[in-house]
C-alpha cells in the first residue's frame, strides 16, 4: 500500500482492517464489549493502535506482537489482554514455542511472577485454541 492509499483510507477503516487481520475475534469482542459503556474508546482502539501504529512500516506484525506480549507480560496485570494479543501472535504466524520463550524472557527483566501469570495466560489460550480446532475438525 503506498502512503497516497493510506492517506486515503481512514483511520477507522485502516485500523479495523487491521484489528481483523490481527486479533480476529478476540480482538472483535474487547470493541463489541465496549459498546455500551464506551463507544469513543472502542473507536480510539481501532484508530490509534490499529489505524495508526500496528499499520506503520518498520516492523512486520510478528514483530509487533512479539514485542506486544514482551510488554505485555512484563506489566503483570493484563492478563485479558495478554491472551488477546497471544492469539493475535497465532494469527500472524508466531509458534508457541517462540510465545513461551518471550513469556520466559520477561522472568529476567519483570520477574518470576509475571513470567508465570503470562505462562499460565498462554496455556490458556493453547487450550481453547485446540479445542477450537478440535470442534472445527468434527464437524
Amino acid at each position: 500500500m503506498t502512503h497516497a492509499q493510506t492517506q486515503a483510507e481512514s483511520r477507522f477503516d485502516r485500523g479495523q482492517r487491521a484489528l481483523s487481520r490481527i486479533d480476529g475475534s478476540a480482538g472483535e469482542k474487547v470493541i463489541a464489549s465496549l459498546a455500551d459503556i464506551a463507544p469513543d474508546f472502542a473507536r480510539y482502539v481501532i484508530e490509534f493502535p490499529f489505524g495508526d501504529i500496528y499499520c506503520r512500516p518498520g516492523l512486520g506484525l510478528r514483530d509487533r506482537e512479539i514485542a506486544t506480549i514482551a510488554a505485555l507480560t512484563a506489566l503483570g496485570n493484563a492478563a485479558p489482554q495478554l491472551k488477546v494479543h497471544i492469539e493475535a501472535g497465532l494469527n500472524v504466524g508466531l509458534s508457541r514455542d517462540e510465545i513461551v520463550e518471550v513469556i520466559m524472557q520477561m522472568a529476567v527483566y519483570a520477574g518470576f511472577p509475571a513470567a508465570l501469570n503470562g505462562l499460565f495466560a498462554a496455556k490458556d489460550v493453547f487450550a481453547a485454541h485446540d479445542g477450537q480446532h478440535a470442534s472445527s475438525k468434527g464437524t
